[in-house]
């Protein structure tokens, strides 16, 4: 009888093929890699910083430093979610669930070139009132998943959440 060359002695796989962990890695090297894409939407947008600059806002907005440490701590979060979810692919509803990120990541690029690329801090609102629906709807499949995943999402619909009183308050004190 052929010994399975395949395992290392001693070594239990438990269902899954020999390179099943590395695979899980690569998937989420490549969730990492698309959720980070979205923050690269805004180098294709035109620079829009003395329109930005020219706006009136309010006293509370954040200071612009902190939105690019904050953005790449909360995309890293959000891919990990998925991840996560991905892990589950054998539950019911995973497909959904992973749909749902993608719709919310694509509502995530889109508000940049609305608001930016535009000028519109109109068309901003309605594009991130979109993601917010599209984000909570996530939230709430990826936590039937994997509570961890649902509350890694928590801090990027508070974000999210923020950032669309501070973009309702850039339209009231800047309409033309």
């Amino acid at each position: 009888m052929k010994a399975n060359s395949s395992h290392a002695v001693g070594e239990e796989s438990h269902g899954r093929r020999p390179n099943d962990s590395s695979r899980r890695w690569l998937v989420l090297a490549g969730f990492m890699g698309v959720t980070l894409a979205v923050s690269a939407t805004g180098a294709f947008v035109p620079a829009a910083g003395k329109w930005y600059a020219s706006l009136r806002k309010p006293s509370w907005t954040p200071p612009g430093a902190i939105f690019g440490p904050v953005w790449t701590l909360l995309y890293l979060m959000m891919a990990t979610a998925a991840w996560r979810v991905w892990n589950q692919r054998g539950s019911r509803n995973v497909r959904c669930a992973l749909r749902l990120y993608g719709l919310q990541l694509a509502l995530n690029a889109a508000w940049t070139p609305l608001f930016f690329g535009l000028q519109s801090p109109a068309l901003g609102l309605a594009g991130i009132f979109l993601l917010n629906l599209a984000l909570w709807a996530t939230l709430r499949a990826f936590r039937q998943h994997s509570l961890l995943a649902g509350l890694l999402l928590v801090p990027y619909a508070l974000w999210v959440a923020f950032a669309t009183i501070l973009n309702f308050r850039l339209w009231q004190l800047n309409r033309f």
